[in-house]
């Protein structure tokens, strides 16, 4: 038996689920959630080998819980609009359900999981980390940013933050006197933030402009932001002349 995890914030479309499975067989439902933050328990305590996974749900998106996925089951994805649907399929997934289905195109998505999971899912770390490098391509702004600390999640709204710091393979984000360690690239967060809110001001740094205090000289030809918090953060030269830009100095 593969042991499967629903995660959906429709009791409809779980029901669906539910009965498309007993009708195929093979398949256990070791947990069903209806959001990604129980859903995120559930994959770490029950360790899944497949996922039906909604997309658009409240607390946390389906796209935001593969950000935080230590476990590595096969995912198909469920959801309701085309766009999701698309930018599921190329996330290299199984497959996608487009609601509604007929349990004819469900079968046909859960026997590729099947083979997939047979095959041993043919480096499924390296499946997941596709998953999440696609992500991090994608276009669109983002509105927050959601991080894991132990067994705690947070959900960072982009307006709390005061600036993000590069630290090799990871950022770390300034909040209000907190920080938190996020696995990304500055570059991502250059890409997706409102370029109208935040600014890179050096090869480490990025802050949010409406946190300067102000600027001042610092060695040779080089400046440093204070922010209203009172946290000082490195400006390169060619950071400062995008400051004088954006700020109209």
């Amino acid at each position: 038996m593969i042991r499967a995890i629903i995660i959906d914030d429709e009791s409809l479309a779980r029901e669906l689920l539910k009965d498309y499975i007993l009708e195929k067989g093979g398949i256990e439902i070791i947990a069903e959630c209806s959001d990604g933050f129980s859903g995120l328990k559930a994959i770490q305590e029950f360790k899944p080998q497949l996922l039906f996974l909604d997309i658009q749900m409240p607390k946390l998106t389906g796209f935001e819980l593969i950000e935080l996925l230590d476990i590595k089951p096969e995912i198909i994805f469920c959801t309701a609009f085309d766009q999701f649907a698309i930018k599921a399929f190329e996330l290299n997934a199984v497959d996608y359900l487009l609601k509604p289905f007929s349990v004819e195109r469900f079968n046909e998505a859960v026997d590729k999981a099947i083979k997939r999971i047979e095959r041993n899912g043919l480096e499924p770390d390296s499946k997941i980390e596709k998953l999440k490098s696609h992500l991090d391509e994608s276009d669109g702004e983002i509105t927050r940013i959601v991080t894991k600390t132990r067994n705690t999640i947070v959900v960072l709204p982009v307006k709390q933050i005061n600036y993000i710091e590069a630290q090799d393979d990871y950022v770390m984000i300034y909040v209000n006197g907190a920080h938190y360690l996020k696995q990304k690239t500055l570059s991502y967060y250059e890409t997706h933030l409102d370029s109208k809110e935040f600014l890179r001001v050096h090869r480490s740094y990025i802050i949010r402009l409406d946190q300067i205090s102000r600027i001042e000289p610092y060695e040779k030809s080089s400046f440093v932001v204070i922010l209203k918090s009172g946290e000082k953060v490195p400006v390169s030269r060619s950071g400062y002349s995008r400051l004088k830009e954006v700020l109209d100095y």
